[in-house]
């Protein structure tokens, strides 16, 4: 019986994994790439938001670059505040090719439950820079209050 040398590959289980990387690499980006990008970056996205109390006020500010101040709705149904808003696609330059679209836009929203503390009547929001800040401020009955002590 003659033995014939083996020319194949030899086994490397690093090259499996490189291939394996690549693949994992290439299904996604390939998968991505095939969704409309109407469906990839317009839809509902969420802005973020900062809540920040003091002994009188909750404080929110939501970063909403991009959006007007004409779109964007804030309302309080009970113990509920919602903020909605819309931001609207730049148009589009046909000659111009994109190499990535990350910003997202179209509509959102952002529902938060409030502490029966809040007084509501009182609420006041700005809109400066891209940034909404609202103002609840708190009923005096859970402000702390200073005693002062007298000394005879």
């Amino acid at each position: 019986m003659a033995l014939i040398k083996w020319r194949g590959k030899e086994w490397d289980p690093f090259r499996e994994l490189l291939d394996l990387e690549h693949e994992f690499r290439r299904f996604f980006e390939d998968s991505f790439a095939l969704l409309p990008e109407r469906v990839s970056k317009e839809g509902i996205w969420s802005p973020s938001l900062d809540i920040v109390e003091d002994k009188d006020n909750i404080t929110i500010k939501a970063d909403l670059p991009g959006v007007k101040q004409s779109d964007i709705d804030i309302s309080i149904s009970g113990d509920i505040l919602t903020i909605k808003g819309e931001r609207k696609r730049e148009e589009e330059v046909k000659d111009k090719n994109y190499h990535r679209i990350e910003r997202f836009y179209g509509n959102f929203t952002r529902s938060l439950t409030l502490p029966k503390y809040v007084d509501t009547n009182k609420v006041k929001a700005t809109y400066k820079d891209g940034v909404l800040e609202i103002v609840l401020p708190k009923t005096e009955e859970v402000k702390p209050k200073q005693i002062k002590v007298e000394i005879k």
